[in-house]
């Protein structure tokens, strides 16, 4: 469904972004933490040849509009964006014209499709961060819209770049047989209850597995959710998302050399902000669109299960729905 838009990478690499004048990187919503910290990186904390030739130079505050833990945000956020030379523009057109590439960092998943679409039409390459969206649908639409525009667009969590994460994923152990993830799983009544946070979970399981999951089972207590995943090739993998004091990042795998072994969890923002930048220079998205399809139906599939009191649900049953849904979003 999804091709690598090698036009416009060799596009991107013409136009010289990163190299010789700084490229100029706006910022959508300045309601989560990470805008704060990719923007220290960029215009702050200098020296890493892989930020070189890029800066945060205009931002637009709306974000989130009726989240609190989100919204009530804005004014320290915007304080220490202007603090760190960002011009704070009126508009996300306003924001558009005066940058080269997006960092779409809106806390509220539900909003991305709807910005996504205006930066497409801009021609903006644009990193998206956690979550794509807040349904299967607008993850699909998102797609859709990016490779009919001809517009390179990636998502993914900083989970997924643990260098022992990446390590199994290159296949340094060998086969992975299987993967427990674990991650803090807060709940947000305007998301599917894994969209929010436990993406964070999600994503190394995926990095690790690679896509081919069939179904998805989930159980769900108050302090804790544990969803199986079913992969055609006969392997699973888990998540468990925590919901209690002790609320760690992690991942452990079995595989072909090592057995079973811990691969380590967050450790920092700065190896997904190099990929983004590597992203911004190139126009090659890191991950697949077909991966990130995935762990959304994974999701999705484990919010159906939960619904149904746990009965195992398709990937492909929750994909067919989403792209009929999709498909009604593209014809409005």
């Amino acid at each position: 469904m999804i091709r690598e838009i090698g036009i416009m990478a060799a596009a991107c690499l013409a136009a010289g972004f990163g190299q010789g004048a700084d490229t100029r990187v706006g910022v959508i919503g300045l309601d989560t933490s990470h805008t704060i910290e990719f923007t220290k990186m960029l215009n702050v904390e200098k020296g890493d040849p892989a930020f070189e030739g890029f800066k945060v130079t205009a931002a637009y505050t709306y974000g989130s509009l009726d989240i609190p833990s989100s919204t009530n945000r804005y004014p320290a956020y915007t304080k220490q964006m202007r603090e760190m030379g960002v011009e704070i523009v009126g508009s996300l057109a306003e924001l558009l014209k005066q940058t080269d590439v997006i960092l779409l960092e809106t806390n509220d998943g539900r909003r991305h499709l709807e910005q996504a679409l205006e930066v497409f039409k801009a021609g903006k390459r644009v990193f998206i961060d956690k979550p794509m969206a807040a349904s299967l649908a607008d993850v699909l639409a998102i797609f859709e819209a990016a490779e009919k525009s001809g517009v390179p667009v990636f998502s993914a969590s900083s989970l997924r770049y643990p260098k022992k994460v990446q390590a199994a994923r290159a296949g340094e152990f060998g086969r992975v047989i299987g993967a427990d993830a674990y991650s803090p799983c807060k709940l947000e009544p305007t998301h599917p209850d894994l969209f929010w946070y436990g993406i964070h979970g999600v994503e190394p399981l995926f990095t690790v597995m690679g896509t081919g999951c069939e179904s998805v089972v989930r159980v769900s207590r108050d302090e804790v959710d544990l969803v199986v995943g079913a992969w055609k090739d006969g392997r699973v993998g888990t998540l468990r998302g925590l919901r209690g004091k002790l609320a760690p990042y992690g991942c452990e795998i079995f595989a072909e050399k090592g057995g079973r072994m811990a691969l380590g969890g967050y450790e920092g923002y700065k190896p997904l902000l190099i990929e983004v930048m590597k992203f911004f220079k190139t126009g090659v998205a890191p991950v697949p669109p077909e991966e990130t399809i995935e762990m959304f139906a994974f999701m999705e599939a484990a919010h159906e299960s939960k619904r149904l009191g746990g009965v195992p649900v398709k990937i492909a049953d929750v994909l067919a729905k989403a792209r009929a849904e999709a498909a009604q979003k593209g014809s409005k």
